[in-house]
């Protein structure tokens, strides 16, 4: 009568694990690590790089960097919630509540936009470690509370180019 295949095991998920334990402690610090390096680069060598490029690659930094801030702040929010969860401060069903609030799908453009391959590399790595940790969060998510995210292609990257140009607009005129 007790048998596993009949659901009456309880299965263990790993993530949910990660997130209530002490070895949250270094995805929060990854996390945290990444919010300031992208900050003091955007703040300050970023700010110089961006001036050097044409007009069209300019305005993909801009985009991309609000995308690049929006998705960090997003993971931020997600992992401070997860900390007080971890910590006492707030009841899991709270942070679930919560959580609702934060957006784990902010993508980024494809990598042949035009005007991409003139980006910086620093900031083009910051970009990409930022879509990974978005992307382990996001499963992490899905798998203590549930529920998918609307999905985005591999990696984070958008597949149609029309809809790159479309968000790349919005964002420019603050609507996106």
């Amino acid at each position: 009568m007790n048998d596993p295949s009949m659901g009456s095991a309880k299965t263990i998920k790993l993530a949910e694990r990660r997130v209530f334990s002490q070895s949250f402690k270094p995805l929060y610090q990854e996390g945290m690590g990444l919010v300031e390096q992208a900050a003091e680069y955007l703040d300050g060598k970023g700010r110089a790089e961006a001036k050097k490029l044409s007009r069209l690659a300019a305005t993909l930094y801009a985009a991309e960097s609000m995308r690049l801030t929006t998705r960090l702040m997003q993971v931020a929010s997600w992992l401070l919630l997860q900390r007080a969860a971890n910590s006492g401060e707030m009841t899991r069903d709270q942070v679930a509540s919560e959580k609702s609030k934060v957006r784990l799908d902010t993508a980024s453009a494809n990598n042949d936009a035009a005007g991409w391959v003139e980006l910086p590399k620093d900031f083009l790595d910051l970009i990409d470690r930022s879509l990974r940790l978005q992307a382990l969060v996001r499963r992490m998510d899905e798998e203590i509370y549930g529920g998918a995210v609307a999905e985005a292609a591999p990696s984070g990257r958008r597949i149609n180019p029309v809809s790159d140009q479309i968000t790349l607009l919005n964002t420019a005129f603050a609507r996106g």
